[in-house]
């Protein structure tokens, strides 16, 4: 089988995947609407609890209350999360424990379609769960412009680099306890990404480190629209994650190729 070095976006075989993984999903909706409840969970902790005990932050010489500048953070951080739970944990069951991508083979689908479809599925869901945060943020105040509504495109764009990133990862794991790899980054990410503070009020070599996480320059990318604030280094955060989109697309169409075509 002759199969594509890189996925062709649009391609309508891809689509037959995202069906099937939404099909699935009929049958564990309290699952996929659970989804909903996270951001309002989040929002309403930095709302009513975090943001009276921290106070006004000042980032470039600006004050702003600490869930205005913590809520687009977690916005970015809710879709990474969403997105490599969709990319490594289920896609790892079904290339590893229940083999479901050996039966898609015997169809027209190729690798490459499957990998592109993972990837619209994650985007599908990102597109729900993003437009909930976004709303809980308007309804509780923690939205700092109208411009709060370009979040959702970033958010979109957040999901697609870090499901890309997962599908790659998730091709090089072995067993359930590589996971534990997984969380040895994310962690650090969540942590250390400037979802709670200022990049600037970490040491030099900290802060030099972190601004080349796509976390944080997701974070910094939504929390310009979140508050109005745009200048052209917006335009590089955006061409950044989506370069390390397209790599991770690239290197999970080359592993799908080589694991599932004998």
């Amino acid at each position: 089988m002759i199969t594509r070095a890189f996925p062709m976006i649009g391609s309508r075989r891809s689509l037959r995947v995202l069906e099937r993984n939404a099909m699935i999903y009929r049958a564990q909706w309290v699952m996929l609407i659970s989804g909903f409840f996270e951001p309002l969970f989040y929002l309403l902790a930095i709302s009513i609890g975090l943001n009276k005990l921290v106070g006004d932050l000042h980032v470039h010489g600006e004050a702003m209350s600490y869930a205005l500048f913590v809520a687009p953070g977690m916005l970015a951080t809710s879709a990474m999360n969403g997105a490599m739970i969709d990319s490594i944990f289920n896609t790892f069951f079904r290339l590893k424990i229940s083999h479901s991508y050996d039966a898609l083979m015997a169809t027209p689908l190729e690798v490459t379609d499957i990998a592109l479809g993972e990837v619209l599925w994650a985007l599908a869901r990102s597109v729900m769960y993003s437009a909930s945060f976004i709303i809980c943020m308007a309804a509780l105040g923690d939205a700092g412009s109208g411009w709060v509504i370009l979040c959702w495109p970033g958010a979109l764009l957040t999901s697609l680099t870090f499901s890309c990133m997962g599908l790659a990862a998730c091709t090089f794991m072995r067993t359930w306890q590589d996971f534990d790899l997984v969380t040895l980054v994310q962690l650090p990410l969540f942590l250390f990404s400037g979802t709670f503070f200022p990049i600037t009020s970490y040491p030099s070599w900290l802060g030099a480190i972190v601004s080349v996480s796509p976390l944080y320059q997701s974070a910094a990318l939504l929390r310009g629209f979140s508050l109005g604030q745009f200048d052209w280094i917006m335009i590089f955060r955006a061409g950044y994650l989506f370069a390390i989109a397209l790599l991770g697309l690239y290197i999970t169409s080359r592993r799908f190729a080589k694991i599932l075509t004998p």
